[in-house]
C-alpha cells in the first residue's frame, strides 16, 4: 500500500512542477497581480459610470490576458511564436466587444463603443503585464483612465 500512496505523491508533485522555484513563482504572481489591479482600476472607472462592463469584467479580461501569454513563456515557447497568441487573442476580445456595443433605433444612437474600447484595452495592459513590461501596462492605464475621466469632462 506504502507503495501506491509514493505514485500518488509522486503524481502530484509532477503536475505542480511548471513552478521550478520562488523566482518564478514570484514573477508569476506579481505579473498577475498588475494585470488584475491595472485591470481593476479602469473596471472601476467603468462602473463607477454606471457601464455594464464594470469592476469584475475588466479584471478577468486583464487576468486572462496575461495569462494566455505568461504560460506560453513559462512554457518556453519563443517570443516570436506569441504572435499567434496576440491574434486570436485579439480576435476574441473583439467578439467580448462586439457584446458591450448595442444598437438602438437611430443610426446615431449607439452606446458601449467607449466600454468595448476599455476591455480592448486592458486585454492590452494585461499582456503588457504577462510580458513583464510592467512599466508600460502602468502608463497605458494612466492614460486610459485619463481618456476616461478627463477627457470625459471636456466634452
Amino acid at each position: 500500500m506504502d507503495g501506491v500512496w509514493s505514485e500518488i505523491y509522486s503524481a502530484i508533485r509532477a503536475e505542480f512542477s511548471d513552478v521550478s522555484d520562488a523566482g518564478d513563482a514570484t514573477r508569476i504572481l506579481l505579473r498577475l497581480t498588475v494585470a488584475v489591479v491595472l485591470g481593476g482600476l479602469i473596471g472601476y472607472e467603468r462602473e463607477a459610470s454606471g457601464k455594464a462592463a464594470g469592476l469584475r469584467t475588466h479584471m478577468l479580461v486583464a487576468l486572462g490576458s496575461a495569462l494566455f501569454v505568461l504560460v506560453p513563456l513559462e512554457a518556453g515557447v519563443p517570443l516570436s511564436d506569441i504572435s499567434r497568441v496576440l491574434q486570436g487573442l485579439t480576435a476574441g476580445i473583439g467578439f467580448l466587444g462586439a457584446g458591450a456595443i448595442l444598437k438602438h433605433n437611430s443610426e446615431a444612437d449607439i452606446k458601449g463603443l467607449t466600454t468595448a474600447a476599455s476591455i480592448w484595452m486592458v486585454a492590452a495592459i494585461g499582456v503588457a503585464a504577462g510580458l513583464g513590461r510592467d512599466t508600460t501596462a502602468v502608463i497605458a492605464t494612466v492614460f486610459t483612465l485619463v481618456i476616461l475621466q478627463i477627457l470625459l469632462r471636456l466634452k
